[in-house]
């Protein structure tokens, strides 16, 4: 193996290390909740609670069983998926907007996004139907 490839490997490597340190705090704490809502008194709770505040005489009895885990291994799967889908967004909330690439129509042209900006003005993108 060549060492600019074995830099390579070792740098991707270490940043796959470093967001699973970072996500870890928030991926522990929605398995935490997923698990505590699993505990079978808690959930009882919870809907037969739920069941008393219906008014409605039509809606059937509230069955609690354990066939509908919360806390499975696709769940827990599903939830490490999104917070890094989350963690990796380009857009984030009180921070610049990404500049990317648009296609302006009527000229037929690229662009970046932040030059279509005038001033002090904000800009505000209107995204059509293609169906």
């Amino acid at each position: 193996m060549t060492l600019p490839k074995l830099k390579y490997l070792l740098t991707r490597a270490l940043k796959h290390a470093a967001l699973c340190l970072m996500l870890l705090p928030r991926f522990l704490l929605a398995a935490v909740m997923l698990w505590l809502l699993d505990f079978l008194c808690i959930r009882k709770k919870v809907l037969l609670k739920m069941g008393e505040r219906q008014d409605s005489q039509d809606d059937p009895p509230v069955c609690v069983s354990d066939s509908n885990k919360m806390f499975t291994l696709e769940s827990l799967r599903a939830v490490w998926y999104g917070q890094k889908l989350d963690f990796l967004k380009s857009a984030h909330l009180g921070r610049t907007a990404p500049n990317t690439e648009v296609v302006l129509v009527q000229e037929r042209r690229q662009v970046r996004i932040l030059d279509c900006m005038k001033g002090k003005r904000p800009l505000i993108l209107n995204f059509g139907s293609c169906s």
